[in-house]
């Protein structure tokens, strides 16, 4: 196995703590970086894990450390975009503070970290970019209007620059895994009910969160095998667009899709109705 070096935000929690738990256990180099330090890891792994606290949403820190953990590693391979949460509550209910703050983590930091990392990847010859998306990138659920509006933000931006960047040797993956049983729901945003919509799906939607300790007990997805697939996935040739992870994903992105290319078949008469 080549020892690669990969550079993961949002490393403290999740997805983003098994990968790096998984690839320094494979003898990989790892430059972590979380708003909270590794302690643990640190001690076991020594230098083969550098790490620094980062808020991603601070782009003058995360330009910073994007720079400096180039410099002192000499090369990073593969640069694991993960940090984000979701939030939840009708439009209505979203005060605008939790929007911005759902934007800037879930769409403008990856945007970013991205601009970032190209000018690096780029005087070394290549690198891989991996996102974590979702299946609600293609699916949405009443209740979750900006986490999905961050999610198709952030797709329809990197389906964009794949090709910009593809003769730089720079490959891109967008993960979009199901419902995996991680921390995830622990760190929703929940927005406070307004009783207008407590008839409807919104509605129970709150009162589902208010009855249970965790959103994601008995998922489907396997953290530990969405982990070691994300690895896996950055050793493929060529970078693989997407990669969904978990049946339920599978299922649910499938029929989406279907539904959606039936409406437009349908409106085939109607698009062209407009033509000169």
């Amino acid at each position: 196995m080549t020892s690669r070096t990969w550079f993961v935000t949002g490393a403290s929690a999740g997805i983003g703590r098994l990968v790096t738990e998984q690839l320094l256990a494979s003898g990989h180099r790892v430059a972590a970086t979380a708003r909270s330090p590794l302690p643990d890891l640190a001690e076991r792994y020594g230098d083969q894990l550098w790490t620094a606290r980062l808020d991603v949403t601070d782009m003058n820190a995360l330009r910073a450390v994007v720079g400096r953990a180039f410099r002192d590693l000499g090369r990073v391979d593969v640069v694991f975009s993960n940090a984000g949460r979701g939030s939840v509550g009708a439009a209505e209910e979203l005060t605008d503070a939790v929007i911005d703050d759902q934007i800037a983590l879930n769409l403008t930091a990856p945007i970013q970290l991205l601009r970032a990392v190209l000018p690096h990847f780029r005087a070394q010859g290549g690198g891989r970019f991996v996102q974590t998306s979702t299946m609600g990138a293609h699916i949405t659920t009443p209740g979750a209007s900006t986490y999905h509006a961050t999610k198709w933000g952030v797709e329809g931006f990197l389906e964009s620059v794949i090709p910009e960047v593809a003769p730089f040797g720079v490959g891109i993956t967008m993960v979009e895994p199901g419902v995996v049983r991680t921390t995830f729901g622990a760190n929703l945003s929940i927005a406070e009910p307004m009783p207008e919509y407590a008839g409807t799906v919104v509605g129970q939607l709150h009162r589902f969160l208010a009855s249970t300790d965790s959103v994601t007990a008995g998922a489907p997805g396997d953290p530990v095998k969405v982990a070691a697939a994300i690895i896996a996935s950055a050793a493929t040739e060529p970078a693989p667009r997407r990669l969904v992870l978990g049946s339920d994903s599978h299922e649910s992105v499938h029929a989406a899709l279907t539904a959606r290319l039936s409406e437009i078949d349908a409106a085939k008469d109607t698009a062209a109705a407009v033509d000169f």
